[in-house]
């Protein structure tokens, strides 16, 4: 559930990242505003609400019934994730409270990742060019497919 919690904001703040435009190579990189804004880490927590709610309603009775070599029953069909947590009153108001809690190491993570990423971006283009040079160097001695057998 914490990795859950953890990985689901990187996805989706990475997502609006992942459908722009690429950067000018001459311009570097540009950290997107989504990483560093507080607001989108409220609302992450928010969908993370909703998304533990929609879990602990999915059904999961008839999956446990398969791993354990036997026939679902109707019982089985009607188990959820909140049933086998148990149906403790305050058990989902837990939950809720966690996440609530996490928003703060979350906007904490993003904005560290934020500050992280032109650095990152600056080595991994630099391991590319690294690379492409290498893979230049590597297949300049292989034969070509016309090459005349002896």
């Amino acid at each position: 559930m914490r990795a859950l919690a953890l990985l689901l904001p990187l996805a989706v703040a990475a997502t609006p990242a992942l459908a722009a435009d690429p950067a000018p190579r001459d311009k570097g990189f540009q950290v997107p505003p989504e990483l560093t804004d507080p607001a989108m880490a409220q609302t992450l927590g928010k969908m993370l609400g909703s998304l533990t709610r929609a879990v602990m309603d999915m059904p999961v009775g008839e999956m446990q019934a398969a791993v354990e070599g036997r026939t679902a029953t109707p019982a089985d069909r009607s188990r959820t994730v909140r049933d086998l947590a148990g149906r403790d009153s305050n058990y989902e108001h837990e939950v809720e409270s966690q996440v609530a809690q996490a928003v703060p190491r979350m906007q904490a993570g993003m904005k560290a990742m934020a500050n992280s990423l032109p650095g990152m971006m600056k080595a991994l283009e630099q391991a590319a060019n690294e690379m492409e040079g290498s893979l230049d160097r590597a297949t300049a001695n292989l034969p070509t497919p016309g090459y005349p057998k002896q």
